[in-house]
């Protein structure tokens, strides 16, 4: 097999990897994607889309299909705990509480005005696929699985990386300016000497993935999660809906989960994990058809840097999430989104090297504190166990007494319910964790500051507020331009441009910006948006009411969709502040 030149080197074929190659290929970068599996992903993980990984993936043109896929809203409204799912006691299977979970199915009206588009829910095996088509179809000799990564040395002028085709047994070379670890961790860290920090081995969980009937023990159609304490095991149990083509109560398939102690001996026994799942289910007849049994463990890990020279880190490979709170493939998805346009811009000579420093810089921070919530998210399902009073050193009578008093008339009961009621009510902490998901901030020399103070947030976690102030992401808002076609503010820049927007009497931006777009050879739009005059008018009032600006202001939104550059109003040199920011941002300040 012949050797290789190419710009870019994608490691891994998951998430981040075929992320990555659709952004690069929209952006006009050659690149190649290798992958040591054979294929996609066969594991039900990494289910839950935020709102900012779908708004990528309605720029690459991939939304459509996976919400035609992933789970109808009204399916993933509502999560759910309950008393175990069945047993002989009437206390099993009865709801404990719910709450309202992901926006709501796209009916809470914050979730609505934060962005064009909802959260779904894809599992990562049927997620990939839908992937793997669009990247193949943008660059269809771009991807190569069962080609593994074997080794790679760099210098000052690029990367050459020996790849294995597996499928013949030839290796070859590949000779590439960057290199993108996308490979969950298994190879590119390791050999760039880069090191994952943190918690290990915090939970050792076993996942059951497999298809049966359970419509008979579940009811509630709007709830995707169920969490379950039943009394004669004492420990939570998780069930997953997995669709394909019913959700809720009447989903083919299913996920279990649960917690085992690393020396228990059931867990190399697949008979005996089937046995105890039935067994903590309460249905010894239950006959299904397993698909897959995944062990893995929780951790808490992030890479103590995402850059080597050349070699970057995104994923898995630079950050290691437990499951709840559904941020890892959340992460790796923008980890991308934020790389893949710095790198363009570098391979375009629009900026300098320096600009991909900023990429260790924003995302490591993010990184951290998504991995920190997932596991505060999971601490806290351990804490409605304690408040339940439920838990594998009791026995059996006395979980069944715990959990009656939930549903208890008796007045000395009520200080138990009431503690049981805060605790479960904080886990709204992972499922509206809407600051986490939307509200989400960079602070790097890829940001130009504009002397504002960082905003006291009403709830960190709980609460997004849209902002422009520099380092936020672009506020959603939809604009009519004067035929009355509606677009979405994010929507006005394609791949790898600019977006200039300028107050309804800031027209001097608009030219401003054109004349240095056009001497640096920059891919820029630039226009006004007002509430009754501008290129754009705001009918509800929406963007007047976030921009933070002046009617003669503006700002500067990267081709990231976050703000890069904010003016009150125009000053004295509106294209002198301007050029200075874009020389900040491209590194040449």
């Amino acid at each position: 097999m012949s050797d290789i030149e190419v710009p870019v080197l994608i490691v891994g074929g998951g998430g981040a990897g075929l992320t990555a190659s659709m952004l690069l290929s929209d952006l006009g970068i050659e690149h190649l994607l290798v992958s040591a599996l054979p294929g996609t992903s066969t594991l039900p993980k990494a289910h839950v889309i935020n709102q900012r990984s779908m708004e990528i993936y309605r720029k690459l043109g991939v939304a459509g299909d996976i919400y035609e896929a992933g789970t109808p809203p009204e399916a993933m409204a509502r999560t759910a705990w309950y008393a175990g799912l069945n047993g002989e006691d009437p206390v099993y299977g009865r709801e404990i509480a719910s709450q309202e979970a992901w926006g709501a199915g796209y009916t809470d009206p914050d979730y609505i005005a934060a962005s064009p588009c909802r959260m779904t829910n894809l599992p990562q095996l049927r997620l990939e696929p839908v992937l793997l088509a669009h990247a193949k179809r943008k660059s269809p000799e771009s991807i190569r699985f069962n080609h593994e990564l074997l080794s790679f040395t760099q210098d000052d002028d690029g990367v050459s990386s020996t790849v294995l085709n597996k499928d013949t047994g030839e290796t070859y070379t590949v000779r590439s300016e960057y290199l993108y670890g996308c490979d969950g961790g298994r190879k590119v860290g390791a050999e760039a000497g880069i090191e994952l920090l943190g918690q290990r081995n915090i939970l050792y969980t076993v996942s059951v993935h497999f298809t049966a009937d359970l419509s008979k023990y579940l009811k509630d159609p709007s709830v995707l999660i169920n969490w379950m304490w039943p009394a004669h095991t004492g420990l939570l149990t998780l069930l997953v809906a997995m669709g394909p083509d019913s959700w809720g109560p009447g989903s083919q398939e299913w996920v279990f989960h649960e917690n085992y102690a690393f020396d228990d001996n059931r867990v190399a026994d697949d008979d005996a994990l089937i046995a105890n799942m039935k067994h903590a289910l309460g249905l010894p007849d239950l006959e299904p058809t397993v698909h897959k049994i995944s062990r893995w463990t929780f951790e808490a890990l992030v890479a103590e840097r995402f850059q080597e020279g050349r070699v970057f880190l995104l994923g898995d490979a630079a950050h290691r999430h437990g499951p709840t709170g559904g941020l890892g493939l959340n992460t790796a998805i923008q980890d991308a989104y934020n790389l893949c346009w710095k790198t363009a811009a570098v391979l375009g000579a629009q900026a300098s090297p320096a600009l991909l420093e900023s990429y260790q810089a924003e995302r490591q921070p993010v990184a951290a504190t998504n991995v920190r919530r997932s596991t505060e998210n999971a601490m806290n399902h351990m804490a409605i166990g304690e408040a339940l009073g439920v838990s594998p050193a009791n026995s059996t009578a006395d979980n069944l007494a715990s959990l009656h008093r939930v549903w208890s008339e008796d007045p000395a009961d009520d200080d138990f319910r009431a503690a049981l009621s805060a605790t479960i009510a904080a886990q709204s902490m992972e499922f509206r964790e809407h600051n986490i998901e939307a509200g989400f901030r960079y602070d790097s020399a890829a940001i130009v500051p504009d002397g504002s103070q960082e905003p006291e947030p009403i709830d960190d976690i709980r609460i997004y507020q849209p902002s422009t102030r520099p380092g936020s992401p672009l506020p959603h808002a939809w604009l009519e331009d004067h035929r009355g076609n509606r677009s979405a503010v994010q929507d006005l820049g394609g791949a790898g441009e600019y977006i200039l927007i300028a107050g309804e009497e800031g027209r001097e931006w608009v030219e401003a910006a054109g004349r240095i777009a056009s001497e640096q050879g920059l891919a820029l739009k630039a226009f006004t948006v007002g509430h009754s005059s501008g290129d754009y008018l705001d009918p509800r009032c929406a963007w007047i009411r976030d921009r933070g600006h002046t009617a003669t202001g503006a700002i500067l939104v990267r081709p990231d969709k976050f703000i890069a550059f904010r003016a009150d109003k125009a000053g004295d040199s509106p294209e002198e502040d301007l050029r200075q920011a874009f020389l900040s941002i491209a590194g040449r300040a």
